[in-house]
């Protein structure tokens, strides 16, 4: 049988705050637990990591861009949690920032998270119809952000958390949130620019339409599946499943005749969006109804 692992914390009354003692004997064999407690709270009180560390604030904002590195951190979604691939990411780019501080830079490594847009909608939308038996039209826009930020206060901490953990020599001072005022400004004021300049627009495209969230959605969001049959499927919406993969037969009664044309299609619930039907002008079964 294989020992359990055996774990070893670092028991000194160290104030949060205060240098590790490193004069204690060390444990026979590598442990994390020990070796990582105490040091963050003391690369924080010391400022370590500020981008205005050893430099005045006026100096700092005077540096020529060969003595300074900045970089923003790709904020990780509040939908969940860190994973492996976060680790590697701020790994990486802590990396970065360490050795840019070794050579006499000024650093500035800015850490945050993303409200991840439809996504964090869902969930959260998710949470009231469970919790409270709300929808967010219920709430109104206000009250259904702040809901979010309730969200973010729990999940955005959490994911802090995880990042002090990993060791990330971030300027927690300049923490941003892709959904706080100073960043919902410089969406609005993008947007404007972009539009002014015509780089964005409005047009009739074809779009990734939810009829439960009400709102276009992008590729990403959607799963895209090959059904080769009848399937019964959960749709965002509706309490029980809802069949696909059926071709369904309809007609068309042709205006002031008695014809009619027959349509197939295994989307029946389109059929209140059809302005016109498309034939083959070859098929010499429809030539006598085009232009009716």
């Amino acid at each position: 049988k294989v020992k359990a692992a055996e774990k070893l914390y670092y028991s000194f009354q160290t104030k949060p705050g205060e240098k590790k003692n490193t004069k204690l004997d060390m444990p026979d064999k590598y442990h994390p637990s020990y070796v990582e407690s105490a040091w963050y709270e003391w690369w924080q009180s010391k400022r370590f990591f500020s981008y205005k560390y050893k430099v005045s604030p006026s100096d700092a904002e005077k540096l020529v861009e060969d003595n300074k590195f900045v970089m923003i951190m790709p904020p990780p979604n509040v939908t969940g949690t860190l994973h492996l691939g976060h680790a590697l990411m701020c790994a990486l780019e802590d990396a970065l920032s360490r050795w840019n501080r070794m050579r006499g830079k000024v650093v500035l490594w800015s850490p945050g998270c993303d409200h991840a847009g439809i996504a964090t909608q869902v969930v959260v939308e998710k949470k009231l119809k469970e919790e409270k038996k709300l929808l967010r039209h219920d709430l109104g826009r206000e009250k259904f952000i702040e809901e979010v930020w309730k969200w973010r206060n729990d999940k955005g901490d959490m994911i802090y958390e995880q990042m002090k953990r990993l060791g990330i020599s971030v300027d927690w001072s300049t923490t941003f949130f892709t959904m706080d005022e100073i960043r919902s400004k410089a969406v609005t004021e993008a947007f404007i620019r972009l539009h002014k300049k015509r780089l964005i627009y409005r047009a009739k495209r074809m779009v990734n339409w939810s009829c439960a969230l009400k709102s276009a959605i992008s590729d990403i969001e959607v799963d895209n599946m090959n059904i080769t049959g009848r399937t019964f499927l959960s749709v965002p919406g509706y309490d029980d499943k809802i069949e696909f993969g059926v071709l369904i037969e309809f007609a068309y009664e042709i205006e002031d005749s008695d014809e009619k044309i027959i349509v197939a299609t295994t989307r029946i619930e389109t059929m209140l969006g059809d302005v016109a039907v498309a034939v083959n002008p070859e098929d010499c079964r429809y030539k006598n109804l085009i232009g009716k």
